[in-house]
């Protein structure tokens, strides 16, 4: 007993029969010719024929109540040119969705090493905020024999002196003046003003 038809030989020869008549068929009429002509057992014409209609291989259409199918030999280079087509471009796109992938891993590593890093770097500023506050505390503890602060204590010292130099030169004159202007003695004027008798001493403490 001879082997059977493969599928891929009874797709093949099921073909033949559209190239070679290149007539119309209903399937009830190419379950008769298939194994009259090609050896194609009748019950497995329907589903042969059915993988071909969905690869584009066969063409079909519905007139009326019956389904028709054909295929031409120019139909059918057409039909594998574009199926041709379409697979590379599906390949194409399947190529830049991979690299597009591989991009987002790398970019995900990268990020995540880039955290490991960032925590690292926080860490390390949290303690030289640390540090620093710590520092700052340090100085204001000593800051009362700071040379800078102890200059800046004295020439504020300096300048409240002559400050009060030049008061106690106005007081003394204005108490000079009334007493020669009212013939009073400087003490009665002193203590009229409220002006402490001991006042040009205060600004030589």
């Amino acid at each position: 007993m001879g082997r059977g038809l493969s599928h891929d030989e009874k797709r093949t020869k099921l073909l033949e029969i559209f190239h070679e008549s290149k007539d119309f068929y209903q399937l009830k009429e190419l379950e008769k010719l298939g194994p009259k002509l090609k050896g194609i057992v009748s019950q497995s014409v329907k589903e042969v024929l059915q993988s071909l209609v969905d690869d584009g291989l066969v063409q079909s259409d519905k007139i009326g109540s019956s389904n028709f199918f054909w295929a031409f030999p120019s139909a059918r280079g057409s039909t594998l040119t574009h199926k041709i087509n379409n697979a590379r471009e599906e390949h194409t796109a399947l190529l830049a969705r991979q690299e597009d992938a591989k991009a987002s891993i790398e970019a995900e590593k990268r990020d995540r090493e880039d955290t490991v890093e960032r925590r690292a770097a926080l860490s390390q500023l949290a303690e030289f905020q640390t540090a620093l506050t710590n520092l700052k505390a340090e100085l204001s503890r000593y800051s009362s024999s700071d040379p800078v602060q102890i200059e800046a204590k004295r020439k504020a010292v300096k300048l409240a002196k002559e400050a009060a130099f030049r008061y106690t030169d106005n007081v003394s004159i204005l108490v000079s003046y009334v007493s020669n202007t009212f013939t009073m003695n400087s003490e009665d004027v002193r203590n009229t003003f409220g002006v402490p008798s001991d006042f040009d001493d205060l600004a030589d403490s």
